[in-house]
């Protein structure tokens, strides 16, 4: 930051660069009205977050930052730990100077809410307003986080016209337990699973999540409840059973079967009819399962070519087609597709030279782009932006979960700490329950 731009930021940060009210409240625009903000679609808006009053405002200021910041679409400005609040009418020729398009004002409620109010900085007038309620949850709880992280992502829709993704969760395996992180890296807590598990994904709703079991008469597929802790097991076909995936709806789980060779099957995951198969793999391996968004497609891997590739077969088995090529090399491996949510492209991972890397591939030209490059990355799991993915990578060390942003590159730790973290699922968005 240069140093007039810190002057700035030191004056915005106290109240002698306010004007006195002249017009009352500032809120005139009613809640859950959409307002657009105009902006260059090429960059990225400047958005200033005040600060915010009271024992917890620190930390909602903060988490309000970085969920902006994480989200890669807009510059983040920040008031600094222990600013005082804004109060007055905004001086707004001082953030425009900053490079600020927008101003984010949060304070908390007498009722237990946090209020936001975000300010279209051009036009000098009030875009949106809106009223979170932290339910009771104690301060910096996991609820109560979740509730700014909610908040962080209408902020974001409000000014982008694009939800953000702070209201997600990830799980993964960390030395052989289920393991869930929030997206921002805070509240990494085992799930309660007894046993080796692996393989997780999410049920559309964000309450369930299936996963491999592995015990002394071989892998079974169960699916949890998160909130209440109750396991129901699914359907055994073989000594393997193991990567399940959920349909979009949420009315059907599939996952890979058998024992010499595996297909893919599909049952009710709270049950219903017998499982049905979907693939005819003739003693091949198949496995790892993921959706299309409309709920028609699956993508799975296959080593009927005596590797394993990337295929894509209507949900009923019918239609299955190769999405992959062999990559060059003696070694020719692909692994993990996951169906990225707006349809697009799949992500999977492919050895490419020593390492494995993160690949993504259009459905619609079927070009590939290698997303990673650095030490090993494997199991790409997509954020519901369509945007961004979180993988594995040793490029810390040890085995740790990573954040890319796929349109600028940009990376984060999500997973720190002792233990293996791998096989990430990002949930869907998780709304108010």
């Amino acid at each position: 930051m240069t140093s007039r731009a810190a002057r700035l930021l030191l004056c915005l940060c106290t109240p002698l660069c306010l004007f006195p009210s002249t017009s009352g409240a500032q809120d005139t625009i009613p809640q859950g009205v959409r307002v657009g903000l105009t902006y260059d679609p090429s960059t990225r808006p400047g958005v200033f977050v005040t600060a915010v009053a009271g024992e917890t405002g620190d930390s909602v200021r903060a988490m309000l930052a970085r969920n902006l910041d994480f989200g890669d679409r807009l510059n983040v400005l920040s008031a600094e730990p222990g600013a005082p609040p804004p109060a007055g009418r905004f001086n707004y020729e001082l953030y425009a100077k900053l490079g600020a398009s927008a101003i984010v004002q949060a304070s908390m409620t007498r009722e237990g809410s946090l209020h936001v109010v975000v300010h279209d900085v051009a036009a000098k007038r009030v875009l949106n307003v809106g009223d979170f309620a932290f339910g009771g949850a104690a301060p910096l709880s996991p609820a109560w986080r979740m509730t700014v992280h909610r908040a962080s992502d209408e902020v974001e829709r409000w000014i982008t016209s694009v939800r953000g993704i702070a209201a997600t969760r990830i799980v993964f395996v960390r030395d052989q337990r289920l393991w869930i992180v929030d997206s921002d890296g805070a509240n990494a807590t085992p799930l309660g699973v007894g046993g080796t598990a692996l393989s997780p994904a999410w049920h559309p709703t964000g309450r369930y999540v299936a996963y491999t079991a592995m015990a002394d008469d071989g892998l079974s597929v169960v699916v949890r409840d998160v909130q209440s802790g109750q396991a129901r097991r699914m359907p055994r076909l073989g000594g393997s059973n193991f990567t399940p995936a959920f349909s979009p709806d949420g009315s059907t789980l599939v996952y890979s079967a058998g024992d010499d060779g595996t297909d893919l099957y599909a049952v009710a995951p709270f049950g219903g009819d017998a499982p049905r198969r979907v693939t005819f793999g003739r003693g091949t391996p198949t496995s790892s399962p993921s959706f299309s968004p409309d709920g028609r497609g699956i993508a799975y891997i296959s080593g009927r070519l005596g590797h394993p590739e990337v295929y894509i077969t209507d949900a009923d088995g019918t239609n299955a087609e190769l999405l992959t090529e062999a990559p060059s090399g003696d070694r020719p491996y692909r692994s993990d597709p996951d169906w990225s949510p707006d349809g697009r492209t799949v992500a999977f991972t492919s050895q490419e030279g020593p390492n494995l890397q993160v690949m993504v591939i259009s459905l619609r030209d079927r070009r590939i782009r290698q997303l990673t490059g650095s030490a090993r990355n494997e199991n790409p799991s997509w954020a519901p932006d369509s945007r961004h993915v979180v993988f594995t990578s040793t490029r810390s060390g040890a085995k740790q979960l990573w954040v890319l942003d796929t349109e600028s590159g940009r990376t984060r730790q999500l997973t720190r700490g002792a233990g293996v973290a791998r096989q990430p699922a990002w949930s869907p968005r998780l709304e108010q329950p």
